[in-house]
């Protein structure tokens, strides 16, 4: 087996491993027999179970901003998608959500990271999630906000407290649906319900309501 292959094989089932008994209960010897090497080999590779995580992590956040560039949303960069939400009505707002939501449930690799930050109980890794997976996208909807803001769009409240109001309805909701999929349909209802009554809210009394653009 190639090193490369060796490499991605150690990353894939640590994180399968991770998401089923929580990061504090894997052994690197563990991760090492579900990958058909020796734990010696295997530190070849990575000198850590930390690195391991750190690999997982770099690998997971790559890959999460390489899809959801397919769909405009960039969450590294603000300003790069402020001319696609002063452009939008609230039913294809709902429909980059909605992708965004289904992305994050089915997508194997981003639904067994989020279980395992969910499982682990490390305050400096649910810390360094928190800043690079719930801070990061409050921010990035901060800043359009701000921008919305200043063009005059929505009304001119403070942008990081609408980031919140936006954003953790939908956490929330994929927490649900992480714990009870059966309930997707459910809560696909119930996300489509917020992101009309968030569009309404923050373009005021607008009469013309999910017809305008934001």
């Amino acid at each position: 087996m190639k090193q490369e292959d060796t490499k991605q094989r150690i990353l894939d089932k640590a994180l399968e491993l991770f998401s089923t008994q929580g990061y504090d209960s894997v052994s690197v010897g563990e991760i090492a027999k579900a990958v058909g090497i020796k734990a010696p080999s295997l530190y070849n590779h990575f000198p850590s179970k930390q690195a391991i995580f750190d690999a997982i992590m770099e690998a997971t956040a790559a890959q999460y901003e390489a899809d959801t560039d397919q769909i405009n949303i960039h969450v590294q960069n603000a300003t790069q998608d402020i001319p696609v939400f002063t452009e939008i009505t609230a039913d294809a707002l709902f429909e980059k959500v909605r992708q965004i939501f289904e992305y994050s449930l089915h997508n194997e690799t981003i639904s067994r990271f989020m279980m395992t930050i969910e499982q682990f109980r490390s305050p400096e890794l649910a810390a360094l999630y928190s800043g690079r997976y719930v801070e990061r996208v409050l921010d990035y909807h901060a800043g359009i906000f701000r921008a919305l803001i200043a063009a005059g769009e929505i009304i001119a409240e403070d942008p990081d407290t609408l980031a919140m109001l936006y954003v953790s309805p939908v956490l929330t909701l994929i927490g649900i649906c992480d714990r009870q999929p059966e309930r997707e349909s459910e809560c696909l209802e119930k996300l489509q319900n917020h992101v009309q009554l968030f569009f309404r809210m923050v373009h005021g009394d607008n009469p013309k309501g999910d017809e305008r653009h934001a």
